[in-house]
């Protein structure tokens, strides 16, 4: 009961402190423009002063890494999950503050940034009163229904927060630096979204490799059959966007939209071969096929700037790369499996290359925009320096994200428990309480099964068995054993 009033207590100083913020916003309009934006820019001049400084951290960590802890915490229904969330609230709304508060360097009114975050906040509001009602515990007559209503959408803007989060982070460096305008949006936008799709598809594989190899299994499709749809649903959208119809073909327009042909015919080969002859799943090398020749295309990009070429080639050939690691572990790591073993606890070290790979070409096309490049090159940055900066954001996302299913896995429980003494259960459903007990029934089981079975084929098999678990320590007591 104490645990509870806390739990009520926290959440309602949130839900407080939020809703005051919010009624104050209006009167605290600091940042008033009244510096002069030049024509045709989007910023003025001024370097960031600290105030940004502090809304750009403290948001980071709330949305970047608090968050992302509880929602974890509350998918395995930790009781840390509301004092967490409550504190990454309070500091969001801090940040929220700040953010209308700073002085130095101001920005076009209506900007994407400052209307995401209205969005954003309104979420984190809608999430904050969702979750009081639900610590409620009010079930019985017409609070039963509504809460079946209110759990999914609690769950789900809980969920979606971490990806809202990356897009508003985007869109904050975006407005800061006054890129991705006029001209430049679309090939901005091109570099976003595939990059951090790329980013999202690392992700993917880390959760798979670590957490969804018995899922896998169960849903009776290989892997490749997924990353095929998602390929082949891809390359029909760029066959038809990266050109603008009714206007003159240029280079460029050449290459993506010949990119998204290639996509979409991979992608219905790859869906073909994911299954035998009988029907059963099989692997193949068609996405990882894809992966690697979009790298050698992206590598072949003319550019203007040096540092340009450098980090587009650096691209190409880490998203190349990938290909080549993905089908070694295919084919010879795994040999066609979907996993090791078949307890899916368990993977090569090699199985991380890939994975990571794909982190580090994300981040590398997310950094190789035209007026990044730009400011790359005006700062004097070479290609090498520019390319290990954004291999180390790589590492620290590739890094959070072990660290978030890890901490799944330590707190993951059985729901509905009672089958095994601790019940704990972990990644991809098994426990280790489990298998602790279906190994002392196997040994208790194994002198009963010698004595019954009289078959001589049978006898023999056993004979195998006992002889391959044989170490030197044991084996003078077993032939002792059968002499007697």
């Amino acid at each position: 009961m104490a645990i509870g009033r806390m739990y009520n207590t926290a959440g309602l100083a949130s839900a407080a402190s939020l809703f005051a913020a919010a009624a104050l916003i209006g009167a605290v309009q600091a940042h008033n423009q009244h510096k002069v934006i030049p024509e045709g820019e989007t910023v003025t001049k001024e370097p960031l002063d600290s105030i940004t400084w502090l809304h750009i951290f403290i948001q980071m960590f709330a949305y970047g890494v608090i968050f992302p802890i509880g929602m974890v915490l509350g998918i395995t229904k930790s009781r840390w999950h509301v004092p967490t969330q409550a504190v990454g609230s309070a500091l969001a709304l801090v940040g929220f503050f700040l953010g209308h508060a700073h002085g130095g360097r101001q920005y076009v009114g209506g900007n994407v940034h400052s209307v995401f975050a209205n969005i954003l906040q309104l979420l984190l509001v809608a999430q904050v009163v969702l979750g009081l009602y639900l610590k409620g515990h009010w079930e019985r007559g017409i609070n039963g229904r509504i809460r079946l209503l209110i759990r999914p959408f609690h769950s789900v803007i809980g969920k979606a927060m971490p990806l809202l989060a990356w897009v508003q982070m985007v869109f904050g460096g975006i407005t800061t630096l006054g890129f991705c305008q006029g001209d430049h949006l679309g090939q901005c936008a091109a570099h976003f979204i595939m990059g951090g799709a790329f980013i999202a598809y690392g992700i993917v594989l880390t959760i798979i490799l670590l957490a969804g190899q018995l899922w896998m299994r169960r849903t009776g499709r290989s892997q490749e059959f997924f990353d095929s749809s998602v390929i082949a649903a891809w390359g029909c959208v760029n066959t038809f966007t990266e050109h603008r119809w009714g206007s003159a073909w240029v280079r460029n327009d050449w290459q993506h939209t010949t990119m998204g042909i290639v996509w979409w015919c991979a992608g219905l080969a790859g869906i073909w071969l994911s299954r035998d002859r009988d029907g059963n799943p099989k692997r193949n090398f068609i996405p990882a096929f894809v992966i690697l020749i979009t790298g050698w295309a992206m590598s072949a990009h003319p550019q203007e700037l040096m540092v340009s070429a450098m980090t587009h080639a650096m691209f190409g050939k880490t998203l190349m790369a990938v290909g080549v690691t993905r089908i070694i572990e295919i084919a010879f790591i795994l040999k066609d499996k979907q996993s090791l073993d078949e307890s899916g606890r368990t993977w090569n070290s090699f199985q991380y290359i890939p994975v990571f790979l794909m982190y580090a070409s994300g981040f590398l096309f997310m950094g190789a925009t035209e007026e990044q490049m730009i400011l790359v090159d005006a700062a004097g940055l070479d290609g090498v320096s520019y390319t290990l900066i954004l291999y180390s954001l790589a590492f620290m996302v590739f890094l959070f994200s072990n660290m978030l299913i890890h901490l799944y896995d330590r707190l993951s429980t059985k729901e509905e428990g009672g089958k095994y003494s601790n019940g704990h259960i972990r990644l991809n459903g098994n426990s280790n309480e489990e298998g602790r007990l279906r190994d002392a029934e196997e040994f208790e089981l194994e002198g009963l099964s010698d004595e019954e079975e009289h078959d001589e084929s049978q006898r023999m098999l056993n004979r195998t068995a006992r002889a391959s678990t044989d170490t030197p320590s044991t084996l003078g007591r077993n032939n002792l054993a059968s002499a007697h």
